[in-house]
């Protein structure tokens, strides 16, 4: 197998302003490959546009337009680069790191913010986090009676640099540059023990988060915005006429944020290789996906038990990607966001950005946050809890208010 280089990865610029860049990979293949490529650009705030995807088994070639997914989004194209690098099969980056001082593992730090409350303040920071590529792995955010809030984010770097003085200061300083005088002060150390879990959910929040499965082509529970309805028409269909060695998936959906990543997300739990496939789209906010498909170990998929299984778990994660509710906790009102973490142990990227972001658009402050892993129906899912302070403009005892905080919420995960 030859080597992957530096030219694996070709990132050709937008020529004017609105029209897509274009992104190339073209490196040895792997089952999963495509799902990794489509998590990494997702997490730089982009949207795929339009999509193909090649390959003999051996050897990919990949191609993705994409646009900044807001306006006022910073791309660092570079790091893309580097990200999209770091995935190809048998390339180990050592053009653009030193691997004398690299960590040989990703370490767990703990950042630590100590600053004055105000409205958006949670969204900043992770704003300025996502922009410097910090993972999020779990957060506990807490706000003292006289209004003084304590930040703590067990985070990862993507660039494998917080193990040196110059990456933790430029991280603080950031901070403090966006946050101005709101900060009293910033630290980042070594985690020394990290875990996922925390206190076990409400049995009502687990049936309204988890059992949002389809009967029939139904939706089971949540009443859903009119964008949500449209996903109802998903449509996939499995054809093994056409081919006489790969089956043929096509699907027919409106368009979401991530959507080519849920697909191939969904394909690499389920062992399936894409050997060919095209990603379109339409000017009525459509989708259309075809993928020629098989089994790793080269076979089609025939057995029609199987193709029930991946269509069901298709239009599922079409319909689905992002579950989110509100609860009651004791006297406080919590809102919870869930989506399923891949077989590998990734969770979905930038969803933390995203509902700080819907929060403060609507104006609600929060007054704790809380990430973790929790296990329902067979599969892990990573949640996501906010205690939520009650504002004036959406009183939280209403139920209408609680509607319009959970559509806005997912229209935004969702990139409506």
């Amino acid at each position: 197998m030859v080597a992957a280089s530096e030219d694996s990865v070709v990132i050709q610029p937008a020529k004017r302003a609105g029209e897509p860049t274009v992104v190339t990979v073209n490196c040895p293949d792997q089952t999963g490959l495509g799902c990794d490529l489509c998590r990494a650009i997702l997490d730089f705030g982009l949207c795929i546009t339009r999509g193909d995807v090649s390959t003999d088994g051996k050897w990919c070639y990949l191609v993705f337009w994409v646009v900044p997914r807001s306006t006022s989004s910073n791309i660092q194209w570079p790091s893309l680069k580097n990200r999209l690098l770091s995935l190809c099969p048998s390339c180990s980056i050592p053009f653009y790191f030193d691997m004398a001082n690299r960590p040989m593992t990703s370490q767990m730090y703990l950042l630590k913010l100590f600053s004055v409350d105000r409205k958006g303040l949670l969204h900043d920071v992770t704003k300025v986090l996502c922009e410097l590529e910090l993972t999020i792995h779990r957060v506990k955010v807490s706000t003292t009676p006289d209004g003084r809030v304590v930040d703590l984010f067990f985070i990862t770097d993507a660039m494998e640099l917080l193990h040196t003085k110059a990456r933790r200061d430029d991280t603080c300083g950031r901070l403090s540059a966006v946050l101005g005088e709101s900060v009293n002060s910033c630290e980042i150390e070594l985690a020394e023990s990290f875990q996922h879990g925390f206190s076990s959910l409400p049995p009502a929040a687990m049936e309204e988060l988890f059992r949002l499965e389809m009967s029939g082509g139904e939706v089971c529970s949540q009443s859903l915005s009119p964008e949500m309805k449209r996903l109802k028409k998903a449509d996939v269909n499995v054809d093994n006429s056409l081919s006489h060695s790969h089956t043929l998936i096509q699907i027919h959906c409106v368009d979401q944020k991530g959507l080519l990543y849920d697909i191939m997300r969904t394909l690499k739990d389920c062992s399936i290789q894409v050997a060919y496939g095209r990603f379109l789209s339409d000017k009525r906010g459509s989708r259309e996906v075809d993928l020629f498909v098989q089994h790793s170990d080269g076979k089609k998929v025939i057995d029609p038990d199987k193709q029930d299984i991946l269509s069901s778990r298709l239009k599922l994660e079409m319909l689905h990607p992002l579950r989110v509710a509100i609860a009651n906790r004791g006297p406080d009102v919590e809102l919870l966001v869930a989506n399923p973490v891949e077989l590998c142990g990734k969770g979905r990227p930038r969803v933390f950005h995203d509902v700080t972001l819907a929060l403060k658009l609507l104006g609600i402050c929060i007054f704790s946050a809380e990430i973790g892993r929790h296990t329902a129906f067979e599969r892990q899912w990573e949640v996501y809890r906010f205690l939520l302070d009650d504002s004036r403009e959406l009183p939280l005892a209403n139920s209408q208010a609680r509607s319009q905080i959970v559509d806005r919420v997912r229209r935004t995960m969702m990139g409506w």
